[in-house]
């Protein structure tokens, strides 16, 4: 059963210093502006029951979740920290002697609320700070960056490594659980880990020959990895004779997991025979078993020139506030996503900005006609390549200049968010996963950014 708030308050409550009912001028603020009913409509209209077990009231969780990302916490360590906080208490509509939700409850939670609801409270924030004229929205600017997903850097021989790990793990709960316990599969995960710490003495030598022995050492994880892929195939033949025989839900759900690892690990082997044959460009490469749509995406950067993610675009007014992310999977052209940012806003606005500013990424000749034609004066959208001198005139022009030093303030938004608010990497695996993230993320700093403008 949905709950939306908790309205009940016991006498502890009443008996307390009035200095221990103040709360922070910040948590305040965000307090005042959550209270508003339109930020539980969305899961009302979605997730709306009276049956079941009663959840966690709305109004509780909303705070709990902006607490999490305004100070980096984990969910265990939210818990903690709000149980021993008379201030963190109140903030959440908790009394006293009330339990603090559970970490594991939180987590499932925010899996089954999903992105869609989280781009929803993020429009309505939005909404709400214009109702307050606490924005305006007559200048944009738009930058993409990458939030890394949760995995380890993938090379050939990590991901045959964790091929074998997986289905052997797999393999081990599927004959503990009673299926295929004759059947003959043999543990080879203390090879594979013999052959990964050759290949860390090889490489700290730093000799011309390394990158040889590299790939020879490759070449045997690969041969034991397709021997374990062809006793996994064996086992999973007979567990879903098992399943089908005894009709165990947990050994078909295992079943259908030990069938996907071993798609995946066999699609490795054949990375890693590309590799080997010297073939480097491989198309949609698969980068890590636990998060397939996770890609491989450039960014320029001198310290980490190659990122394992997905990429984000973020839409940002002259008061600091993100009115609009996108998260893609790939590396999608920055042209190709400006015409939506802008539509967007004047979904958003009603209109369109007043000016509009980018980096080179997004500069070309349809984007700029395309922003004409939406009525926007000042375009600010550097060109890539060679330029004429009537462009370099236009370029060097004194309003042309101010929107891009006021553009490359967004990079200091970018900074913030990825240190302060966890978009530099996301802890929610999958494409579902990482909307989610970001999307609590932005909302945690444009609550925290209106309670400073309000």
């Amino acid at each position: 059963m949905l709950r939306l708030t908790d309205p009940q308050l016991t006498l502890w409550e009443e008996l307390l210093p009035p200095e221990l009912k103040v709360l922070s001028e910040e948590l305040q603020k965000v307090d005042e502006l959550l209270d508003d009913e339109r930020f539980l409509a969305p899961f009302a209209e979605r997730f709306g029951t009276t049956i079941g077990r009663p959840t966690v009231p709305i109004a509780t969780y909303l705070r709990l979740m902006y607490l999490k990302y305004r100070y980096g916490l984990g969910y265990e360590t939210l818990v903690q920290e709000v149980s021993d906080s008379i201030q963190w208490r109140r903030f959440c509509r908790l009394s006293l002697d009330a339990r603090v939700p559970h970490s594991t409850t939180l987590i499932k939670l925010t899996k089954r609320f999903g992105p869609a609801v989280l781009e929803e409270l993020n429009q309505l924030v939005v909404e709400k700070a214009r109702e307050e004229k606490l924005i305006r929205g007559r200048k944009l600017r738009v930058d993409t960056t990458v939030i890394e997903a949760d995995i380890h850097y993938p090379t050939d021989a990590g991901l045959l490594a964790d091929g074998v790990r997986v289905i052997t793990r797999t393999v081990r709960k599927l004959k503990d659980a009673g299926a295929a316990v004759r059947t003959e599969f043999r543990n080879r995960t203390r090879s594979i880990k013999n052959r990964l710490v050759e290949i860390g003495k090889v490489l700290r030598r730093r000799s011309g020959e390394a990158s040889r022995e590299v790939r020879k050492i490759t070449g045997e994880m690969m041969e034991t990895t397709e021997q374990v892929v062809e006793n996994a195939k064996k086992v999973l033949k007979n567990a879903k004779h098992y399943a089908w025989r005894t009709g165990s839900k947990k050994v078909r759900a295992l079943t259908i997991k030990l069938e996907e690892v071993i798609r995946l690990t066999k699609q490795v082997v054949w990375q890693t025979q590309q590799v080997n044959q010297g073939k480097r460009h491989i198309p949609n490469r698969l980068v890590s078993l636990f998060d397939k749509e996770a890609r491989p995406i450039r960014k320029g950067k001198l310290k980490s020139p190659t990122e394992f993610g997905r990429k984000v675009l973020l839409q940002e007014t002259e008061e600091r506030i993100i009115t609009g992310y996108q998260v893609h999977t790939g590396n999608p052209a920055d042209d190709s996503l400006l015409q939506e940012a802008i539509l967007h806003h004047r979904r958003v606005f009603g209109r369109s900005p007043w000016a509009v500013a980018t980096d080179r990424g997004f500069g070309s000749k349809d984007n700029e006609q395309f922003l004409v034609d939406q009525g926007v004066k000042r375009i600010s959208l550097p060109r890539k390549g060679r330029k004429s001198k009537a462009r370099l005139q236009h370029e060097r022009q004194p309003w042309f200049r101010r929107l891009q030093r006021w553009r490359s303030g967004g990079e200091g938004t970018i900074g913030i968010l990825k240190r302060g608010y966890g978009l530099r990497r996301s802890r929610l695996k999958g494409t579902n996963g990482t909307r989610i993230w970001v999307g609590f993320g932005i909302m945690a700093y444009n609550l925290r950014r209106l309670a400073t403008l309000s």
